[in-house]
């Protein structure tokens, strides 16, 4: 393994931890009661599941490499990424549909009759399959010359460090904006919903348009 492979690992890591960093400020924006152990639990949860879906990526196609052969694992490969890109989109344009909408109605509630926004596992855990499940696609070009059978364990290790530190940082800067707003949790809501609609498109357009 080089050094320029692992420089590529590097920077596949940036780029792929870029939704976890998104949702994190998100989720440092909505969620009222997080603290320095659930940010940490976050992290981990986008960090693990950044690292688990190119690993399976990888090792499906490698099974159907074994199977029927490279052109037909290329070509699963590719209809699996077109796939999951619409999948993290459906997930992320629901959740943050429902946020920005559920924000509109507090926004119109008496004081005492709003609700905050609180940690709940299940939703993290959504969260963290709809910024993951696209990394599936991943598995395919790391299995077309990246990585091998032995490296492809260190590689996704390197990715969810990656990620699992920028979310921690992203759910600081999310919680730093949200205090600026105190009192004003719906709208940080809103702004949370908005960010999530955002990268659902943005998902799209990098999978089809290369950006």
């Amino acid at each position: 393994m080089t050094a320029s492979i692992i420089i590529q690992i590097l920077l596949l890591g940036i780029a792929l931890s870029m939704d976890a960093f998104a949702v994190s400020v998100a989720s440092g924006l909505t969620i009222s009661d997080i603290n320095k152990k659930k940010s940490i639990f976050i992290a981990f949860v986008f960090g693990f599941m950044q690292a688990l879906m190119p690993l399976i990526g990888y090792f499906l196609v490698e099974g159907i490499v074994l199977i029927v052969g490279e052109s037909s694992g290329n070509s699963a490969g590719k209809i699996m990424g077109d796939i999951v890109s619409w999948i993290a989109f459906a997930l992320l344009i629901f959740i943050g549909t429902k946020m920005i909408i559920d924000g509109i109605k507090d926004l119109k509630k008496e004081e005492e009759l709003k609700e905050e926004k609180l940690f709940t596992v299940k939703e993290i855990l959504y969260f963290g399959l709809a910024t993951s499940i696209d990394a599936l696609g991943t598995g395919v070009a790391l299995h077309a010359g990246l990585s091998t059978n032995t490296t492809i364990w260190l590689h996704v290790s390197i990715i969810m460090v990656i990620t699992f530190s920028l979310s921690l940082i992203g759910l600081f800067l999310g919680h730093q904006v949200e205090r600026l707003f105190k009192g004003k949790h719906e709208i940080t809501v809103i702004i949370g919903g908005a960010i999530l609609i955002a990268l659902a498109i943005w998902i799209i357009l990098s999978h089809y348009l290369g950006i």
